[in-house]
């Protein structure tokens, strides 16, 4: 298993349909998220900031992610919430959600 943590930031305009829209995620897109060996899924936020923590319990991550991605409801979920974020200022070509570095963890 590997821990992932990810940030990004929120349009100010789009802050609080992002949250509406979290409050009831497709039923589809969380079960595709499952079928992808990810769980222990959470996203916070604080003043337009989000966090997310997950765990992935797969053998093959890009492989994974790119079954994610070609999901079509999938891709319809990302068309409505994708617009309401924006990377920070340090995120890598690959990325739209920056991947953070674990450097402590207790069970």
């Amino acid at each position: 298993m590997k821990r992932f943590g990810q940030m990004i930031t929120l349009k100010p305009e789009g802050a609080l349909e992002y949250i509406r829209h979290h409050a009831a995620v497709w039923p589809g897109v969380l079960a595709k998220i499952k079928e992808c060996n990810i769980s222990n899924y959470s996203i916070f936020c604080r003043d337009n900031t989000l966090f997310a923590y997950f765990e992935y319990h797969g053998n093959d991550f890009e492989e994974d992610m790119q079954r994610m991605a070609a999901h079509e409801e999938t891709q319809r979920w990302w068309n409505v919430v994708k617009p309401l974020m924006q990377p920070i200022k340090t995120v890598t070509s690959e990325e739209f959600w920056a991947d953070m570095e674990e450097i402590f963890h207790l069970d």
